[in-house]
């Protein structure tokens, strides 16, 4: 980057912003280019027409072109646009997410040839974490980092908050870790009887858990969507010596009935959370009403209000499922797994919104490796 275009990537306060920078380079002439399709592109594409940011192509990696088009344009491939552009003459948005080693790799090897971003854009909500979102939040911001308990939980949120603010790859990647491991080394899980899992998804989850914690005796599975709770059913059965009591709801703040996404992939949501961003794709969603229900109750009605680990990974929902199991926290203070990355706000209103339900938590932030900012954990303990 020369010394024009830092200038052009940090426009005020030495603080950047992707987009700004963007919107300067192409007034300027240079070809903005995105490397993907799919529901993140639409997401980023979006994006960028409203900033009046254009887009030249899209292509993908090579040997994956079949003729697609995305947009009214002909899919390229990486030699295609490099040959049109050159190296030099484009920008190109990564807008796919992955965490594939070989993939990461062929990224870095692009990276490595042309100037190469991956702008955040949120997974629920409409919200734009940029310059000025950072700007309206710092005190929030700057609260939830002095919240956290180690200097290796500080470098994931200073990493993650830059990467947002300048779509950066090499800043991103610089603060990975094993998850794994900090479910044994942070929370302990070893020593676990009771636990909840809010998203259960299929049961890959709780399978990861029992092959850490062999103490389980008893795990609270919920998973909404009609799909994924089936094979959740199927994986329980097969499980012996432990009670795995799976509901067929979404965790939430209070009991009742939503409209649900009914998708049956993993990323199946509460309607209401997805972004209108996406409005036509919002609209073309096929949806049904589902059950809701508070961790809180159903864990009082099966005698397991003791538990000793909730893990919440809710689709866009965290804090309502949070707020579903107030009472849980507040009296039992289990250990925590919280999921970050769903929203623009989350990496800063659920750390402080737990700490003020219970003061005795300690917090510790890892990420698991990949392009985005996703699979973000907060664990919280009491010592």
């Amino acid at each position: 980057m020369n010394k024009r275009e830092k200038e052009l990537f940090f426009p005020t306060d030495a603080l950047p912003d992707l987009w700004h920078y963007l919107k300067n380079a192409a007034d300027s002439g240079k070809k903005i280019v995105m490397y993907g399709m799919g529901n993140g592109a639409d997401k980023i594409l979006a994006v960028c027409q409203a900033k009046g940011i254009d887009i030249s192509d899209f292509f993908a990696s090579d040997g994956f072109v079949r003729g697609h088009s995305f947009h009214g344009k002909v899919v390229l491939s990486y030699s295609d646009v490099k040959a049109k552009y050159g190296a030099d003459g484009m920008i190109i948005l990564l807008s796919f997410a992955t965490s594939r080693p070989e993939v990461l790799q062929n990224i870095d090897r692009i990276a490595a040839e042309c100037e190469l971003y991956a702008p955040d854009v949120p997974v629920f909500g409409d919200t734009l974490f940029d310059s000025d979102f950072y700007r309206q939040n710092l005190r929030e911001i700057e609260d939830a980092r002095s919240l956290l308990n180690d200097n290796i939980s500080e470098k994931v949120f200073n990493s993650i908050i830059d990467f947002k603010l300048t779509g950066r790859i090499d800043i991103l990647r610089a603060a990975e870790n094993d998850t794994d491991e900090a479910l044994v080394k942070i929370l302990g899980c070893e020593g676990f009887s009771h636990v909840a899992d809010l998203g259960a998804y299929n049961g890959d989850s709780v399978k990861k858990l029992l092959s850490l914690s062999p103490a389980v005796n008893d795990v609270i599975a919920f998973e909404p969507d009609s799909r994924n709770f089936r094979k959740l059913g199927e994986y329980a059965r097969g499980v012996e010596n432990v009670n795995i009591h799976a509901v067929n709801a979404g965790a939430w703040s209070a009991s009742g009935m939503l409209e649900f996404d009914d998708s049956g992939n993993r990323n199946a949501n509460l309607a209401q959370n997805t972004s209108s961003i996406l409005q036509d794709g919002a609209k073309k969603m096929k949806t049904r009403e589902i059950t809701v229900d508070t961790l809180d109750r159903v864990a009082t009605e099966l005698g397991l209000f003791d538990l000793d680990y909730i893990k919440y990974d809710v689709e866009g929902s965290e804090k309502e499922a949070i707020l579903g199991s107030a009472n849980i926290i507040q009296s039992r203070a289990p250990a925590l797994l919280v999921s970050l990355y769903h929203r623009s706000e989350d990496i800063f209103e659920l750390p402080l919104m737990l700490k003020k339900m219970q003061p005795r938590y300690k917090f510790y932030l890892r990420r698991a490796a990949g392009i985005p900012a996703w699979d973000i954990n907060l664990y919280a303990i009491t010592e």
